[in-house]
């Protein structure tokens, strides 16, 4: 079975870059936008993701020109996919995202509570999964139960968005809620998301038919005979416009998105790429010659003359896909094309590394410090603190949290937390996640710089749940055998993922090799410092949990002092069992998980 897994993980990750490299001209040239929009290349951007502990946060209610009130949707206003009583909007002072907050208010026939509640959701995902249906809610049954429940999504997941003011806020949650549910309504009438679609055959790509440089179409026509298509119209000067811009952008190392190395790894592998295209031609050692004076280029300090030498540069090499495509002997039939192509794609994974520049400890430093601090604010609990759940990743969060503010001798500022399917090492384990570790090398996170989760599942959806089962395999990773209501399921499988940055899936692969989960740095192990914290655990674990399995959860729990922890596992021999999702959205988990979380909280929520 992990010989099969491994293979379409690999086919997976070959999707990954597909679908990313063959979006239409139009919407890449938009993302690229808004990328830049979003990311300006300036130091002050590049500071704030060098820093390597924690960050001190100015937080904004919304902004420093709008009311607190600004950030809150309620009904009529309130995304059709959000089922919460109201959608608050956060900002972080180190990135302009706005993290969604949904927001459940505490019945007020329950008892009152001392403390509101935090939900994190696991990695890829949003706040769906702790809220499939009225009949299957974490957060609905827990604010039924008189907690003010709130659950986080962090920067690129589910509604958060990227905005200024409350009227693009509300426009952009709008559409991801509307495009979240297109995508649910496209898989349940078979047909595969935008950008997974194909017209050659189960699998391929559909290539375009054209190529965009700087937002202008170059037509082409097609040869009969050649399996190739020639460019009628060569812009040169935008050509050497994009070759430059380009090199201009490794030779500043995105202002701090690549480090050194990394920015070399690109540069070679867009030298690479060039180089095919004049293989066993007389242009090749020309090319060579560049190549080796722009590698000298883009090591040195940047300034004006450098600037000068490099657009020279990439004039020559303009120069040469001109000679070439003109050449007789060897013929290089639609150079120009596929040169073009070949810089748009390059440019395409430059703004995929930009746009998607975060990892797990700037979900730990930034995002969830700026949601326990506003909630803080909205619910005033008399001591200051919180009481939080998390699932998968986000009970990684709570662990790391309670490890790094021990190793510091700062107030974690939580009162108790409950950890469902999550640990700071794996390494015992026979996790499925283990497959993922060939994403650890550095050039092969930087080659798919992220990973459309939610859009693999959507399109693998259908070979998993009808004849003939291909890949039936997946559905035991989230749910075991008769566990989930098979429309949740599929609300579950088409709603609840999202788009994975590597950078993040870099530093998580720490957690499966020895020391367990680190910090970016590579210094810092979580695990080493956890049993310095004082704070209330109840870590629970599903039986049949392929992802996080009870020994791993086990293995952390184990580092934690014996008065402060409390470790169930759900599932018996005979039956029902747990998977991943079962202890959040499983049909036995409002009889069996939730009263026992309740339970736990309830003891732990005095003032």
């Amino acid at each position: 079975m992990a010989t099969t897994i491994r293979s379409d993980i690999r086919s997976a990750m070959h999707m990954a870059t597909s679908t990313f490299l063959s979006l239409s001209p139009k919407v890449l040239n938009s993302s690229r936008a808004a990328a830049r929009s979003a990311l300006p290349f300036s130091s002050s951007i590049s500071s704030s993701f060098t820093a390597a502990t924690t960050t001190s946060l100015s937080l904004r209610g919304f902004s420093s020109t709008n009311s607190v009130s600004d950030a809150v949707l309620k009904a009529p206003e309130l995304p059709s996919i959000c089922t919460a009583d109201e959608l608050h909007y956060v900002s972080v002072s180190s990135s302009d995202w706005k993290l969604a907050l949904w927001r459940y208010h505490p019945s007020p026939q329950a008892p009152q509570r001392n403390h509101p509640l935090l939900l994190l959701s696991g990695v890829g995902t949003n706040a769906i999964g702790y809220d499939l249906s009225p009949e299957a809610s974490y957060a609905r049954y827990m604010s039924s139960q008189g907690f003010d429940t709130w659950i986080l999504e962090v920067r690129g997941a589910g509604l958060s968005v990227q905005g200024v003011n409350s009227k693009e806020i509300k426009q952009s949650a709008n559409k991801i809620s509307e495009q979240m549910e297109a995508a649910s309504r496209s898989a349940t009438n078979g047909a595969l998301p935008v950008g997974l679609q194909s017209t050659n055959g189960p699998g391929a790509m559909a290539e375009p038919d054209t190529f965009s440089v700087k937002g202008k179409e170059s037509e082409n026509v097609v040869v009969k005979g050649d399996m190739m298509r020639i460019a009628t119209v060569w812009d040169e000067s935008r050509l050497v416009m994009k070759l430059t811009e380009t090199f201009m952008r490794l030779s500043e190392r995105l202002s701090g998105f690549l480090s050194e190395g990394q920015s070399k790894i690109m540069f070679a592998k867009l030298s690479d790429q060039i180089s095919k295209l004049l293989a066993d031609s007389p242009f090749s050692e020309r090319f060579n010659e560049i190549r080796e004076k722009l590698s000298s280029l883009l090591e040195t300090r940047q300034n004006s003359s450098i600037a000068s030498q490099i657009r020279d540069l990439s004039q020559r090499i303009v120069n040469i896909i001109e000679e070439g495509q003109r050449s007789v002997s060897p013929p290089l039939f639609d150079l120009q094309e596929r040169f073009a192509s070949t810089i748009e794609d390059f440019q395409k994974q430059l703004d995929l590394i930009v746009k998607y520049d975060w990892d797990f400890d700037n979900y730990l430093e930034e995002d969830v410090p700026a949601a326990m601090e506003y909630i803080r604010s909205k619910s005033r609990p008399k001591d200051g603190k919180l009481l939080a759940i998390g699932h998968s990743m986000g009970g990684i969060l709570l662990y790391a949290t309670l490890s790094r503010c021990a190793f510091e001798g700062r107030d974690s500022r939580l009162a108790a937390i409950v950890t469902l399917a999550s640990s700071l090492d794996y390494t015992s384990s026979e996790s499925t996640l283990k497959l993922l570790l060939p994403l650890a090398d550095p050039a092969q996170a930087l080659s798919v710089p992220v990973v459309p989760l939610g859009a693999l599942l959507a399109a693998a959806y259908p070979l998993s749940s009808r004849p003939p089962y291909v890949l039936s395999w997946l559905n035991d990773l989230i749910s075991a055998e008769d566990m989930m209501h098979p429309e949740l399921f599929e609300k579950l499988v088409m709603n609840n993922f999202c788009t994975i940055p590597a950078k993040l899936l870099l530093q998580l692969t720490t957690a499966f090799r020895e020391g367990g989960l680190h910090d970016r740095s590579g210094t810092f192990s979580y695990k080493d410092h956890i049993h310095k914290s004082n704070i209330p655990i109840l870590a629970l674990a599903g039986d049949r949990d392929l992802i996080c399995p009870p020994e791993a959860v086990l293995d952390t729990v184990k580092l934690i002092p014996e008065h402060l922890v409390t470790y169930k596992v759900f599932g018996e021999p005979g039956g029902p069992h747990y998977a991943h999702y079962d202890l959040v959205g499983g049909r036995l988990a409002v009889e069996q998980v939730y009263p026992r979380v309740i339970q736990f909280l309830a003891r732990h929520d005095s003032t």
